[in-house]
């Protein structure tokens, strides 16, 4: 590759890439079924609502309370067109009061909700529809309470609709449900998949005499994979394990910074080698802090208490299976073409920058609370 097809390799990479700079779309909807009065309250993101409907009325790229309190009979006849609840027949919703909270990804609007259903029956059905048709990666993550009975779930696009029986709970189905929930994280948790990546490109190398070469055997390659895998496998899952338990606590800004900040110094690492051969103990130190950035995801899900341990469990081996999925694929690749100008220089070392590059971007935008890139 010349030098001229890498940079603009390198500019086409950086125009695509900052996008991922933010969570994906998610709403947190929590009811109350108890007989037939349903109550709760959905929180929708700002950002999700000015895209569907528009909130920012004078255009000044900066959406105030006034502005979403003008919105407020659009926003709930928008959001309560793509959500129904049948027991009995269709249970009738309104929305009420609108509040503002925060997540890690910005303001949401907060939609107390309230209703009833034509009769106590023992089947509930839900179907919920916000933004589907918009985003294929938006989640409704539901919290319900159904006759005294706590069940979560994850709504999408392929699964819009679900049905609970009053007085059914299965400790499998939630640990089914925690095990799909740990590996859609990792897949859609792109500052996770770059650190991860960021240790991985040189694991199919060697630095000797001050540069790159391609590792002699596939087993050495292994060994670097299996000692970083496994010690981001143990530190994370000790620090989600003390977040999830409430045992320790940071402010999430400080935590999604920090793992901003590990991806760049992960990719500088490939660029300008220090660690050379204990990438291992890199990986285990900051994946600390990824653990707690794991656990924020989790409790926004919600742990039904009656179930802590399994959903833990669950949710950790999710996130194992989707971290194993990416390795599994890029490992073999990676190894067949580690002795080409292609790998080291197109692959290595210019991934490496952009991956440098766009971390850094999110930890300036998270560290200082700034808006670098509009969308």
């Amino acid at each position: 590759m010349t030098a001229m097809r890498r940079i603009i390799f390198l500019l086409l990479a950086l125009c695509a890439l900052p996008a991922l700079a933010h969570k994906a779309s998610d709403s947190y909807l929590q009811l109350k079924v108890k007989g037939i009065e349903v109550s709760g309250q959905w929180d929708i993101s700002l950002r999700d609502i000015e895209f569907a409907i528009g909130l920012d009325a004078n255009g000044d790229g900066d959406i105030t309370w006034g502005e979403v309190r003008a919105k407020h009979a659009d926003i709930g006849a928008w959001a309560l067109g793509r959500l129904s609840l049948q027991r009995g027949g269709s249970c009738s919703l309104q929305a009420g009061e609108h509040l503002i909270d925060s997540h890690t990804d910005g303001a949401y609007v907060v939609m107390r909700l309230v209703g009833t259903c034509p009769e106590a029956s023992d089947e509930l059905k839900l179907h919920y529809r916000l933004l589907f048709d918009q985003d294929d990666l938006h989640r409704g993550l539901l919290k319900l309470n159904l006759d005294g009975v706590t069940h979560a779930a994850v709504l999408s696009p392929d699964k819009p609709e679900i049905t609970y029986q009053s007085g059914e709970t299965s400790r499998l189905k939630q640990f089914g449900h925690y095990v799909i929930e740990g590996v859609w994280h990792i897949w859609i948790g792109f500052d996770h998949i770059l650190f991860l990546l960021a240790l991985l490109l040189p694991a199919v190398l060697v630095y000797e005499v001050k540069r790159w070469q391609g590792a002699p055997t596939f087993g050495l390659a292994l060994r670097q994979v299996v000692g970083v895998v496994t010690a981001f496998t143990l530190a994370h899952s000790i620090t989600l394990t003390l977040a999830s338990l409430e045992l320790i606590s940071l402010p999430s800004r400080w935590v999604e910074s920090a793992i901003a900040a590990s991806v760049v110094l992960a990719a500088a690492n490939n660029l300008w080698p220090v660690v050379e051969r204990r990438r291992w103990l890199v990986a285990f130190v900051f994946g600390l802090i990824h653990g707690f950035g794991f656990a924020s995801v989790l409790t926004e899900l919600g742990l039904p208490k009656d179930a802590l341990v399994l959903s833990l469990l669950g949710f950790n081996l999710g996130v194992e299976i989707g971290q194993l999925a990416i390795v599994s694929a890029f490992l073999p690749v990676a190894y067949l073409l580690r002795n080409t100008g292609f790998y080291r220089r197109g692959i290595f070392k210019s991934g490496s920058i952009i991956t440098a590059v766009v971390a850094l971007f999110w930890f300036v935008e998270r560290a200082f609370n700034l808006r670098l890139i509009s969308f």
